[in-house]
């Protein structure tokens, strides 16, 4: 499976966002998961095994819980490749809003202008 299959997903991001701030156990996952998108616990877990299978989350056993966290790899290669993007995206972005803040300002001396007696 690609990454942004994986990604595309808003089950399988909010889990990677619950993941972000630390180790969860299945449980707290399937909890918020469960809230959030009404959907039932083997349908947690079966997103939980596919993000598990491609690399984007680790799962380690303490007793007969199930701990997940965030493995970092696939998301820094889905960075490197959106990279080549930015290098094009970021001097137009930057560009544009030099010309907002131009405009912005000739707005602003306009009105002051016309306040003006």
């Amino acid at each position: 499976m690609h990454a942004f299959d994986i990604l595309g997903d808003p089950v399988r991001r909010r889990i990677l966002e619950l993941l972000q701030s630390g180790e969860k156990s299945s449980g707290a996952i399937t909890e918020v998961i469960r809230a959030e998108f009404a959907i039932s616990q083997p349908a947690v877990s079966q997103h939980l095994k596919v993000l598990r299978d491609n690399g984007f989350a680790s799962v380690r056993a303490e007793g007969t819980r199930r701990l997940y966290s965030v493995d970092t790899t696939p998301m820094r290669e889905v960075d490197e490749w959106l990279e080549r993007f930015r290098r094009t995206w970021t001097p137009r972005l930057d560009a544009l809003a030099t010309e907002i803040a131009r405009g912005k300002r000739e707005r602003r001396k306009n009105t002051n202008k016309e306040a003006s007696p």
